[in-house]
């Protein structure tokens, strides 16, 4: 999501050959003789150069070079024989009770410049959890069903539904005043326009836990839950420009969200602190922000850590049944991996998804049309092939 808007190869280790493995003398210097590499061989006593002379090389030697000659002759006079040093495995951080290694521990709050888009953000996430501590002194039932209301309204219409299933993957069509109304939910959870927030996510399964994914757990788990947020250079240093949503950007109401993005999310609460005064804005705002925030995130994070894995992903994507369960069916995340086209991310029977049970009733009521699902074929090659669950 988006709020407002290598490793280097190992050292080379190189050849020492002892008396052999030198510079070249600069000019009147002298090299003192080599020592015997065989009972034929000849003493060099001085070689002198000049600027006319050409660059010595080993295969110009008047004698044979044979490294085992070379040893035997070092050990005859005294000197130590020096061997290749053997290449020892970087050891990872693990991520607490999982598999999963810290590659390149990203640091973002420190030693680093922040642009305009980065203070804004961290502002707005900070501002939403002050807003929280005042909920115990603020707390009415009205408020309290205000929150969970918008949590619904935000998170399964808004994010799951639209941002996510329907936006981001196109899995499955509404009418355009459908798709906008349900766009707009999305908009009011203050996690970013649809057209940026979908393409950070579209990056995300292209470079899927690489380098160049915008939040994965192999830089730390808290970049990957939500402090990637708050480096938006990152993501264009990693990606490049946003080009891969070409299909929102032609759309004038998507562009008119990207440049009016924030005068929504705060009319909302102006509304609510003029229908139910703070109590409204504290719970309406703050609470539900932060909980759709954070449920959200744990998708990015935990659902990389933590869970079992039923599809040969190639990534690190964890099926995690408590973030499904919050967050409306997505912590499915290995079978959303696996099929990223499904609309439909619970494939077996037990697996919670409310968001994929709106989408079989907006099909009833013919408002969800072109529903995509995998196929039995699609799910035969995406199995591992002993077909055991991979636990981490």
């Amino acid at each position: 999501m988006a709020l407002i808007t290598s490793q280097p190869k190992n050292p080379i280790f190189y050849n020492h050959f002892t008396t052999l493995y030198s510079s070249i003398p600069q000019f009147n210097r002298s090299i003192l003789n080599f020592g015997p590499f065989s009972k034929n061989a000849k003493n060099i006593k001085i070689c002198n150069f000049n600027s006319k002379s050409r660059t010595f090389h080993l295969k110009n030697n008047p004698f044979n070079y044979n490294p085992q000659i070379l040893a035997k002759s070092n050990v005859a006079i005294g000197e130590a024989t020096l061997e290749q040093p053997e290449e020892v495995p970087l050891k990872h951080r693990k991520i607490f009770l999982s598999n999963v290694e810290v590659k390149r521990e990203r640091e973002v709050l420190f030693g680093r410049k922040w642009n305009s888009l980065d203070i804004g953000t961290f502002g707005i996430v900070l501002s939403m959890h002050l807003l929280c501590l005042f909920a115990p002194f603020n707390f009415n039932w009205a408020a309290f069903w205000v929150a969970v209301a918008l949590y619904v309204i935000t998170g399964l219409f808004g994010i799951t539904l639209s941002f996510h299933r329907n936006l981001s993957h196109r899995s499955f069509k509404l009418p355009k005043w459908l798709e906008y109304f349900c766009a707009y939910c999305g908009v009011l959870a203050l996690q970013g326009n649809p057209i940026d927030w979908v393409s950070t996510h579209r990056y995300h399964h292209q470079f899927c836990d690489s380098e160049k994914d915008p939040h994965s757990p192999i830089e730390g788990f808290w970049f990957s839950h939500m402090t990637w947020l708050f480096d938006t250079i990152s993501i264009a240093e990693r990606c490049g420009e946003p080009t891969n949503v070409g299909d929102l950007e032609k759309q004038s109401f998507y562009r008119f969200i990207r440049s009016t993005y924030m005068v929504h999310p705060f009319t909302m609460g102006v509304l609510l602190y003029a229908i139910g005064g703070f109590p409204f804005l504290v719970w309406g705002m703050g609470v539900r922000a932060v909980w759709v925030y954070h449920i959200t995130w744990f998708v990015n994070s935990a659902c990389h850590v933590w869970g079992k894995q039923s599809w040969n992903t190639r990534d690190l994507s964890k099926n995690n049944w408590w973030v499904a369960l919050l967050s409306f069916g997505e912590g499915w995340h290995n079978n959303h991996h696996a099929f990223e086209y499904s609309a439909r991310h619970g494939l077996e029977w037990w697996e919670i998804d409310m968001t994929w049970y709106l989408v079989k009733f907006l099909q009833a009521i013919g408002l969800a049309t072109e529903v995509k699902v995998p196929s039995e074929s699609q799910k035969l090659k995406m199995a591992f092939n002993n077909n055991d669950v991979v636990a981490t």
